[in-house]
């Protein structure tokens, strides 16, 4: 708080600190209106986060609904407290210091994006942390707003962001999506094999080689395969690939698992 909030005689009587006055400040009827507008825009971003985010999921992407809706509605939290600055601190932040509120949210949000970053590995295919980074991110979101003296706001988003982590994935798991399979197929040394037919072949058992994803090596003179493989609605289980692969002739090993891509 300010000193020049301090000598507001709102909150001063007779040199001592009134202290009801001073939290009424904070949850007075102005304040509760702009918290409830702030709301209603995290509401509509967390929509619009979910709506881009089911994309990706359906198509087998590392990032999904709970990652995007994250990023999104905290992206909004940041940019709608930036448009009320009478609010901020109870409505006592009009004298400016001499330090900017606004560089100090950008030194945060930028020192926790690389820590968010951190947190992210990669494997393969597979990708994981994002989910984690993104919520170490609205985390620092959530405490930039309790800082400037959004709380209900910052309560709100608080719910918001653990309800997406605890239940979307439910939520995600019961509706039409593309799982991703990462395969790696070694060959016998001497067989050369064919692009074109094992599309079909993927095909044939439900799946779709996805788009760029082919990486073609050699290891002791035998070609190395490795793709991602989306699956249709009549998509074969990990196990029928297995037993089936094995008894292909020219394929010398191979890898099967789920990825997220």
């Amino acid at each position: 708080m300010s000193l020049a909030s301090l000598r507001n005689p709102a909150v001063l009587h007779d040199g001592v600190l009134r202290f009801p006055e001073l939290v009424g400040a904070y949850w007075s009827q102005a304040e509760l209106s702009a918290n409830a507008l702030i709301l209603l825009n995290l509401v509509g971003a967390l929509l619009l986060g979910l709506m881009v985010g089911y994309e990706r999921s359906y198509h087998g992407r590392a990032a999904g609904m709970r990652t995007y809706g994250l990023v999104c509605m905290a992206s909004c939290a940041l940019t709608i407290i930036s448009g009320y600055p009478g609010y901020w601190y109870g409505g006592h932040g009009t004298a400016v210091a001499l330090i900017d509120p606004t560089r100090v949210i950008q030194g945060v949000v930028t020192g926790v994006g690389f820590l968010g970053a951190g947190v992210i590995t990669r494997s393969g295919f597979t990708i994981s942390g994002l989910t984690t980074a993104a919520s170490i991110w609205a985390s620092s979101v959530i405490g930039i707003m309790v800082g400037v003296g959004f709380y209900m706001a910052a309560m709100g988003l608080a719910f918001f962001a653990t309800m997406t982590m605890i239940y979307l994935n439910r939520a995600v798991s019961k509706l039409p999506s593309h799982h991703a399979v990462a395969v790696t197929l070694r060959f016998k040394v001497g067989v050369r094999p064919n692009e074109d037919q094992l599309r079909k072949a993927a095909r044939e058992r439900g799946y779709e080689i996805a788009a760029a994803s082919l990486t073609i090596g050699s290891s002791a003179k035998s070609q190395v395969w490795q793709f991602v493989a989306l699956a249709g609605a009549g998509g074969a289980p990990l196990s029928a690939l297995a037993t089936e692969l094995s008894d292909i002739d020219g394929v010398d090993g191979f890898e099967l698992s789920h990825a997220r891509n």
